[in-house]
């Protein structure tokens, strides 16, 4: 029997990683795994758990075929490790940090992909992503601009309101991964 993949994704600021974090002991616990994303981003940046490497060696680890799945967004390059498929064949549900831009393709491969877009008020992103540091004033309301045109039609996609407590969210994620519908 193979596992779940279960695939986040929401706006940059939306929680994320925050989220993953907060059931990362219970979904490693319970069997399951939690990928860790490789990413053109410095080392140093503070947030995710990401694995940092420059532009040209993330070139060279797609030539070499190690991501199940890599996309490019916002002038960076993102890679899920193929380590997700031997953990799929070994029965264990896996959590992946996704893109909403991706969706399309990762369902291409894995066509039992959970779907579950975490969401925040706009209002709340905004006040995350400044409190981030990491892009201008500018940048934000661009991508803020941006969130507000993304749209999801795919009827499976489990949606999680991430604007108020993260606890709730995380036992929210957490029903969801057990099988019963999220609240």
């Amino acid at each position: 029997m193979s596992g779940r993949l279960i695939y986040l994704m929401g706006p940059s600021g939306s929680g994320k990683d925050s989220l993953l974090e907060a059931v990362r002991e219970r979904v490693l616990s319970a069997g399951g795994q939690i990928a860790r994303r490789v990413i053109t981003r410095s080392p140093e940046a503070v947030g995710e758990d990401a694995l940092g490497v420059s532009p040209q060696r993330f070139e060279q680890m797609l030539a070499e075929g190690a991501f199940a799945l890599h996309w490019r967004a916002n002038g960076l390059a993102y890679g899920i490790p193929r380590q997700i498929d031997e953990w799929l064949a070994e029965g264990r549900d896996v959590l992946v940090n996704g893109s909403r831009g991706h969706l399309a393709e990762a369902r291409q491969r894995y066509p039992e992909l959970h779907p579950v877009l975490l969401t925040v008020e706009p209002q709340e992103l905004r006040q995350r992503l400044l409190a981030r540091g990491r892009e201008t004033a500018e940048e934000i309301e661009a991508r803020l601009a941006r969130n507000g045109h993304v749209r999801l039609d795919d009827e499976s996609c489990q949606r999680l309101d991430n604007s108020g407590s993260l606890a709730q969210t995380a036992e929210a994620l957490l029903r969801l991964i057990r099988g019963r519908a999220c609240a």
